[in-house]
């Protein structure tokens, strides 16, 4: 099993492309992250916003693994510390099941991933550039697994 980023969005600056590489490739075995990244839906002149974030969405959903534990990134979610994301990764890995987190494009996520999801994360009550998310993402959920595993990785103040 592994920890599957869902994300809106194909074109990214390579700093992000190396920061998210970088904490991906330190999680091992069942804690390995993979990216899929989904195509931005197309931007009309009748700029229906409403309909590019149902479209990403769907498409969204439709990427995730089947039976997939969803945790959608929504600055309304719950907030964590990293203690207490640690031992949600290890509830979520104890449920058997792929998890997947969802990350929206520049309008955020569509009620029907939000709805979808088992549980809502923010990573700050701030808004961040959905790709600087990967990166943010990737780095946490290796600080989560450092602690899980008694990496000393996870004590640092970075």
């Amino acid at each position: 099993m592994a920890l599957r980023l869902l994300a809106v969005g194909t074109r990214v600056p390579a700093w992000v492309q190396a920061g998210f590489a970088d904490y991906a490739r330190r999680l091992p075995g069942p804690y390995r992250l993979e990216l899929t990244e989904i195509p931005q839906a197309r931007w009309t002149r009748a700029g229906d916003l409403e309909r590019l974030k149902r479209e990403e969405g769907r498409r969204l959903l439709a990427a995730a693994p089947s039976a997939a534990l969803l945790v959608a990134l929504d600055v309304q979610g719950r907030m964590r510390s990293s203690e207490v994301l640690a031992r949600d990764l290890g509830t979520w890995f104890a449920s058997g099941r792929p998890v997947a987190f969802l990350v929206g494009g520049a309008e955020g996520l569509a009620d029907e991933c939000l709805e979808a999801a088992s549980d809502r994360w923010s990573l700050s009550p701030l808004v961040f550039p959905h790709a600087l998310v990967r990166v943010i993402l990737a780095e946490q959920l290796y600080r989560a697994y450092s602690s899980l595993t008694g990496q000393p990785y996870h004590r640092g103040s970075t």
